[in-house]
C-alpha cells in the first residue's frame, strides 16, 4: 500500500558510477491512462507509457528542434511538401517478430487515418494524408493533398509511432487496453490493471534505437511499473519513503522536498501553445478588441508564477512556449501594464460601476472562462487572474467543467474564454487551433491576415521561409488578443537516489530508454 503521508528524505546516494542493466523503475503517474495505444492517446499519463512501446520514423532533437534518423535512415521531401519518401533502416522488427518494412509502415499510417477522431493527435497531423506507396521493401512514400511541412516533425511523435500489421486485427478499444499493442519499441506491454498499474518489460534483442539516444542496443531497465496514484500527497510521500523510484506531476508546493537529500528533479517546459485565455471574438464583450487587449495588459504573469506556481514555470512570452521551434519572444507585448488597460477601457467607453466593475450602455464588463482540472493548479491560477482583472474593472467568471464537458462546449463554440494548453514541438499547432480551415477557436472570419501566415508556414520546409510566417502568426495572435497567453506548463519529475537518466523527448514526454536504476 502506498503511504499517504510524507516521510523524511533518504540519505544521499554515493556516486552511482556507469549505467548498468537490470532492475525495475517504479514510476507514479497522476491519472489512469485513458488509452495505452499511442496512436489514440492524448493525455500525458497515456503518452508517457505509449512512447516506450513504439518507434517513430524520425526523432526530434529536444534542444535544437532538428529532425534526426530513427526507423528511417534518410528521407526526401518534394518541393511543395506534399510527398515524403522514407528509406527504412534494415533489421528492425516488431515484438511479434515481423519486419518493420515499407508495407508495415503503410498499414500503420492507413490504420491511424482510419481511426478518425479516435486518433486524438494523429488525425490532425494526417488531415491531408492521401495514402502511402510501397516503393520497395525498405522505401515508403507518404502523400498529402496539400502542402504539409509540419508532417516531418509529426513523423517523430509517438502519435504516429508504427504498430505491426497484426495490431489492426484488434479493435481500437482492445488496443487501448494493451491487447494487440504490438510495436517495435524498446519495451513491450505486459499488463494493465485499471486504476492500479501498467507494467512494461524490456524488448529482448532491441537494436535500432534513435540516433539521439545515449547508448545503442537494449534498454537498461528490465521493466517499468507505472503506479496510478491520483493524490499528489501520496505520490510525494511514497517517493520520499522509497516505495517509488520516481513520480511525474510533482506539484509546485512539493518541489522543495526533492531538492537535495539524494533526490532530484528533471524539468522541461511543454512546447506548443501555452496556458491561455482563448477568446471567442463573436461573444459578448470579447467582440471588442480593446477589451481583449485590456485583459491581456491587466494580467500580471510574473505574479501568477511567483504566487501559485514555482521557479520551474515561466510566464508566457508568446502564444508558443520557449521550447517550441520558431518561437518568437513577444515579452514587451505581454508586459503587465494596468495603466494601458485602464486607458484602453476608458477610450472604449467602459466606465466604473458601483461595485468597481465597468459598465457601458447597461452592460457589465464581464466574461466567463470555462476550464477543466487537467492541471492541478488551474483553479488557483484563474482565481488569481480574476483578482488581477477586478483591479481594471473586469469581471472574470470562472466555470469548472469536466474534461468531456469542456471539449463539448469548445467544439460547439459555446464559450467566451476557453482555458487550455496544447503540446506540440512545431509551430503548426497554431494552424490547428486558429486557422478558419481548422479549429478556429477564436471564431475569426475566413480570409483574415492570420490565415495567410498560417498557410505560409504550413507550406514551407525551409526555416528561412517558415520562420517569418510563424513569427508573424504569433504576433497577430498576441497583438489582436485572439488568445491571451499566461504561463508555460512545465513537466516536473522527481526521482529518488536509485533512479538515473530519466529523460524527456522533444514533446516533453518521458523517454526511458537510457534510464537505469542502481542497487540499494
Amino acid at each position: 500500500m502506498l503511504l499517504a503521508a510524507a516521510c523524511s528524505a533518504g540519505a544521499s546516494s554515493t556516486d552511482a558510477g556507469p549505467p548498468r542493466p537490470g532492475g525495475t523503475l517504479t514510476l507514479a503517474v497522476g491519472s489512469n491512462p485513458d488509452c495505452l495505444d499511442p496512436q489514440q492517446a492524448s493525455t500525458n499519463a497515456s503518452l508517457n507509457v505509449g512512447r516506450q512501446l513504439v518507434d517513430s520514423l524520425t526523432d526530434q532533437d529536444p534542444r535544437t528542434g532538428e529532425i534526426k534518423p530513427w526507423l528511417a535512415d534518410t528521407w526526401q521531401v518534394n518541393a511543395d511538401a506534399t510527398s515524403f519518401t522514407f528509406h527504412l533502416r534494415p533489421g528492425a522488427t516488431f515484438s511479434d517478430g515481423t519486419p518493420v518494412d515499407a508495407a508495415a509502415v503503410k498499414t500503420s499510417f492507413d490504420g491511424i487515418k482510419a481511426l478518425g477522431v479516435k486518433a486524438a493527435l494523429g488525425s490532425g497531423y494526417l488531415a491531408a494524408y492521401r495514402g502511402a506507396a510501397v516503393v520497395d521493401p525498405q522505401t515508403v512514400r507518404l502523400d498529402f493533398s496539400v502542402p504539409s511541412a509540419q508532417f516531418l516533425q509529426a513523423s517523430s511523435t509517438m502519435s504516429l509511432g508504427v504498430l505491426a500489421p497484426a495490431a489492426y486485427a484488434k479493435t481500437p478499444d482492445q488496443r487501448c487496453q494493451g491487447d494487440g499493442l504490438i510495436g517495435s519499441g524498446p519495451f513491450v506491454f505486459t499488463s494493465f490493471k485499471q486504476n492500479s498499474d501498467v507494467v512494461l518489460s524490456k524488448r529482448k534483442g532491441y537494436a535500432w534505437g534513435s540516433s539521439l539516444w545515449q547508448h545503442q542496443g537494449e534498454a537498461y531497465l528490465d521493466a517499468i511499473d507505472y503506479k496510478i496514484v491520483p493524490e499528489p500527497g501520496v505520490r510525494t510521500g511514497s517517493l520520499l519513503s522509497g516505495q517509488l523510484s520516481a513520480t511525474t506531476e510533482v506539484q509546485p508546493v512539493d518541489e522543495a522536498q526533492f531538492q537535495g537529500g539524494g533526490f532530484g528533479e528533471q524539468t522541461r517546459p511543454n512546447p506548443g501553445i501555452v496556458f491561455n485565455l482563448h477568446a471567442n471574438t463573436t461573444r459578448g464583450v470579447l467582440t471588442d478588441e480593446a477589451v481583449r487587449q485590456a485583459v491581456s495588459a491587466g494580467i500580471n504573469r510574473q505574479e501568477v508564477v511567483d504566487t501559485v506556481l514555482s521557479p520551474n514555470y515561466k510566464p508566457a512570452t508568446s502564444i508558443l512556449a520557449t521550447t517550441t521551434p520558431l518561437y518568437t519572444d513577444l515579452s514587451p507585448e505581454l508586459a503587465y501594464n494596468p495603466s494601458r488597460a485602464t486607458q484602453l477601457l476608458d477610450a472604449a467607453g467602459w466606465v466604473p460601476g458601483p461595485d468597481g466593475i465597468r459598465v457601458k450602455n447597461g452592460q457589465r464588463l464581464s466574461a466567463a472562462v470555462i476550464f477543466s482540472p487537467v492541471f492541478n493548479q488551474n483553479q488557483s491560477v484563474l482565481e488569481l487572474i480574476q483578482q488581477q482583472l477586478r483591479k481594471i474593472g473586469f469581471d472574470l467568471r470562472i466555470e469548472l467543467h469536466t474534461t468531456a464537458e469542456t471539449t463539448q462546449l469548445q467544439q460547439a463554440g459555446n464559450y467566451e474564454f476557453l482555458w487550455y494548453n496544447v503540446t506540440r514541438a512545431d509551430p503548426d499547432i497554431l494552424r490547428n487551433i486558429f486557422s478558419t480551415k481548422a479549429g478556429n477557436r477564436s471564431k475569426l472570419a475566413a480570409g483574415n491576415p492570420l490565415d495567410a501566415q498560417l498557410d505560409a508556414q504550413a507550406a514551407a520546409l525551409d526555416p528561412a521561409v517558415r520562420k517569418p510566417a510563424a513569427e508573424q502568426a504569433q504576433r497577430l495572435v498576441v497583438e489582436h488578443a485572439y488568445a491571451i497567453p499566461v504561463f508555460e506548463l512545465t513537466q516536473v519529475v522527481a526521482f529518488g537516489p536509485q533512479a538515473h537518466a530519466i529523460g524527456f523527448e522533444a514533446s516533453s514526454r518521458l523517454q526511458l530508454f537510457d534510464t537505469w536504476v542502481s542497487g540499494s
